[in-house]
């Protein structure tokens, strides 16, 4: 797989550390998904794996997915319902260009983290943590390797 090339163990280890700090202050959830390609665009792509992997399924439809498509030098980040009735399309396509400016630069990792961090930071302002919260998805970093 291209993308382990690009992306360390260790790297993937700070990323899903990101991810489980975001979460610590929201009830929302963060999910990352990296493949080398694949045959529909990032935003179509996006949608079909955050309905496969249930992302539609938190208490306050809060969740968000960061996908890319390293080979295709694609990606796109989407939010459910109830977030992206918070913060609308401008909130995403800001983080869209900081991840391009980073992706750009050659600093992957640190277009994910930006990524994670402006999600979180919109989640726990519209999420805040409550005291029954649970971890309602894995923080695991996903890889793909299919084509579709």
């Amino acid at each position: 797989m291209e993308a382990l090339k690009v992306i360390s163990q260790p790297e993937i280890t700070e990323l899903k550390a990101a991810v489980a700090k975001a979460e610590k202050r929201t009830s929302g959830e963060i999910r990352v998904f990296i493949e080398d390609s694949s045959e529909d665009g990032p935003l179509d792509r996006a949608a079909y794996l955050f309905a496969q992997l249930g992302m539609h399924k938190t208490d306050q439809r809060n969740g968000v997915l960061i996908y890319v498509a390293f080979s295709d030098r694609k990606f796109s980040i989407i939010g459910d319902k109830g977030i992206h009735e918070k913060v609308g399309d401008i909130f995403w396509d800001q983080i869209k260009v900081n991840m391009a400016t980073h992706f750009r630069e050659g600093k992957i990792l640190k277009g994910l983290l930006v990524a994670v961090e402006e999600s979180g930071e919109a989640l726990s302002k519209h999420f805040p943590y409550q005291g029954s919260d649970r971890n309602e998805l894995s923080d695991e970093i996903m890889f793909g390797d299919q084509k579709k």
